[in-house]
């Protein structure tokens, strides 16, 4: 299975960069998965250019692919003016609407301090609830006081245990397309039969 990460973070080294680095790494413990990183500061300009010309440049093209190709997502942004960064909200305004239905994505969020922990539910959750994603039920938020402190390695096992659990869920229940019933196979049975056989 695929696993990208899309981080929005902007320095380097960056806190945003390794928090998606450890929840991962701690899908993979749970499910074997192939890893890629997307970092969007490698994109900004590409992104630009998208907005204005309506194409993507190669590299932007190749990251849209993965996030629409993956099994499941780790998206991680820092916290600006209490929301998403304008680079991250950018990456998914020019992804197509229909790529992340269905999609299993877990949400991750850094910020200087733990009063901005509440951008994950009024901002990050209802952006991929809109898109159609299927937002595992706990999100991390590493504030800068959070590492090396308890509670954060809890948080990203249990993150990525559901969404480990999503992905293997997800790919068993998609039929193989030599699984589907051939449409000659598919009748339509008359209510009043159904309802006979069940009775017999």
């Amino acid at each position: 299975m695929k696993l990208v990460v899309v981080s929005a973070g902007l320095s380097v080294p960056s806190s945003t960069r390794l928090l998606g680095d450890r929840l991962a790494a701690a899908v993979d413990r749970h499910t074997p998965v192939d890893i890629q990183v997307i970092e969007l500061r490698d994109l900004a300009v590409e992104i630009a250019h998208n907005f204005t010309n309506g194409f993507p440049g190669r590299a932007l093209a190749a990251a849209l692919d993965a996030v629409t190709e993956a099994d499941g997502l780790i998206v991680v942004t820092p916290v600006f003016t209490a929301s998403y960064s304008g680079l991250f909200k950018s990456f998914f305004d020019v992804l197509d609407k229909d790529a992340l239905a269905g999609k299993p994505v877990l949400i991750a969020a850094t910020g200087g301090t733990a009063r901005h922990s509440l951008v994950l539910e009024h901002a990050l959750r209802p952006l991929f609830a809109y898109l159609r994603a299927v937002v595992v039920p706990t999100a991390v938020y590493a504030a800068s006081e959070d590492w090396g402190a308890e509670g954060l390695p809890e948080r990203t096992e249990r993150a990525a245990g559901e969404l480990a659990a999503l992905m293997q869920g997800l790919s068993a229940a998609r039929p193989a397309k030599d699984d589907l019933p051939a449409e000659d196979d598919l009748a339509v049975v008359p209510f009043e039969e159904q309802l006979a056989r069940l009775g017999a």
